[in-house]
């Protein structure tokens, strides 16, 4: 099997357990946080920093609203049964970056491993985003090459994979929608925001031994702990769709 195939066989592999292989990333954190504690003069990260490291994650989400938000009918979503696509996405997100849910992807996952400010910790996950996205999107451009030909060939060879190129948007073929980010990103900022507020308290409890929580958690919760469950029941009960 030459290289290319085995790499686009284990981007399959990977694509239909993308929902929780990244948890993985969760060991690398702990280990984070024990080299944190050891390192001599190492202190809590500043809500300033904090809150960066919140709006880099959210620049992401923002971009993976953008993105969803103009995409039609019959996309892969969040399946995790195989790729599908009933039409080529050229427009909006995707005239600048054929890959534009995973450059989202990567900024959400850049904040978070920014916020205990360790360097190797964030090169980690880099190099950890790379590996594992390289192959989930050689196994998404060989199906989308298979399906649709030279039209998929053709856009591919003038739009760059992953670093978007702002000059060559083209406005979004489709309309926004509203119920379609709603239905598909509550998910991710639950992810978002929980991930933060599991460092944050894991971090105070590690370093202090005692749990706290700053002003902007205890709102960012309340906010959370407001809109989720009206989204989730409009998910259950068909609202969204």
């Amino acid at each position: 099997m030459l290289l290319r195939e085995e790499l686009e066989v284990i981007g399959n592999w990977i694509f239909k357990r993308r929902s929780y292989l990244p948890l993985l990333l969760v060991v690398i954190v702990f280990l984070g946080l024990r080299e944190a504690l050891r390192l001599r003069g190492w202190s809590l990260p500043t809500e300033p920093w904090e809150a960066g490291c919140l709006a880099i994650s959210f620049l992401g989400l923002g971009i993976r609203t953008i993105t969803v938000g103009h995409v039609p009918e019959g996309t892969s979503g969040r399946n995790t049964d195989g790729q599908k696509a009933e039409s080529l996405n050229t427009t909006g997100m995707y005239s600048v970056a054929r890959h534009p849910i995973y450059l989202g992807n990567f900024f959400i996952m850049l904040g978070i491993s920014l916020f205990f400010g360790i360097w190797w910790l964030t090169l980690i996950f880099i190099l950890a985003f790379t590996l594992y996205y390289e192959r989930v999107m050689l196994a998404e451009e060989k199906f989308l090459e298979e399906k649709f030909g030279e039209a998929y060939l053709s856009w591919a060879r003038k739009t760059p994979a992953f670093i978007p190129n702002p000059a060559l948007w083209q406005p979004p073929a489709n309309s926004f929608s509203w119920k379609k980010v709603l239905k598909r990103e509550y998910h991710t900022f639950l992810t978002i925001v929980l991930s933060f507020l599991f460092l944050e308290i894991f971090g105070d409890w590690l370093a202090k031994g005692k749990l706290e929580l700053d002003p902007m958690w205890v709102v960012i919760i309340l906010f959370l702990v407001i809109i989720y469950p009206p989204l989730y029941l409009m998910d259950r009960w068909g609202k969204l769709d």
